[in-house]
């Protein structure tokens, strides 16, 4: 499902990543856990071709994304990826609704399919009376929800969660958790998380730990 080879990256003199070889298989939920600064973020990043590494391979569904120009990247990332930040990042002038269907329009999706996409996830997750809320007149976990419709319109093989559940409260916290697991079940996607969270972590099929840029065995 996603194969990286040789990962490595740098911001000037200081080497983030050194050399990470990891595998990971359709339907895993994977966690990335370690301390600050240790190249979780950056590996995501790369991962979700937001960065490119300085050298190694990343590949995906056996594409090798790390040879793709820009412009096929941005196709691909918004076909086979869907993001989830930890501060949900909607924008405050369109409604829950209008949020999750950006990705679909981005792909070229039709109004009325995109909207026929959004209705569907909304309802898998809950959400389909604050479809007209804009963000501001949503609680905190139902912003996060959003953003996680968002990542699922366009039926992605594969979601990036960075920090995700950060921002919330534990009952809030509780429910992305367990909607992620569920999620899986019923769509199949695959997840990688960054997490310090260790409650997360323990309930991932897999803990991927980083200490200073390397894969800790």
């Amino acid at each position: 499902m996603i194969q990286l080879t040789g990962i490595t990256k740098s911001f000037g003199s200081l080497q983030v990543l050194k050399g990470i070889d990891l595998n990971i298989d359709k339907g895993e939920v994977i966690s990335i856990v370690g301390p600050s600064g240790a190249g979780k973020t950056t590996l995501l990043q790369i991962m979700g071709t937001l960065d490119k590494a300085d050298s190694g391979a990343v590949c995906m569904n056996g594409t090798d994304v790390s040879r793709m120009k820009e412009k096929e990247l941005s196709a691909f990332r918004n076909k086979h990826i869907g993001f989830v930040f930890q501060f949900h990042q909607l924008l405050p002038e369109f409604t829950a609704l209008e949020n999750i269907m950006i990705p679909a329009f981005i792909g070229g999706t039709s109004t009325k399919e995109a909207t026929k996409r959004a209705n569907i996830v909304l309802d898998f997750l809950g959400l389909t009376e604050r479809a007209s809320h804009k963000p501001n007149e949503l609680s905190g976990g139902e912003k996060q929800r959003v953003a996680v419709a968002r990542a699922l319109i366009n039926n992605p093989s594969v979601i990036l969660a960075d920090e995700p559940s950060g921002s919330l409260d534990t009952h809030n916290k509780e429910e992305l958790h367990r909607l992620f697991f569920d999620l899986r079940d019923q769509f199949g996607q695959t997840f990688v998380i960054v997490t310090h969270d260790e409650g997360l972590a323990q309930l991932t099929d897999r803990t991927i730990h980083i200490v200073d840029g390397m894969i800790k065995q």
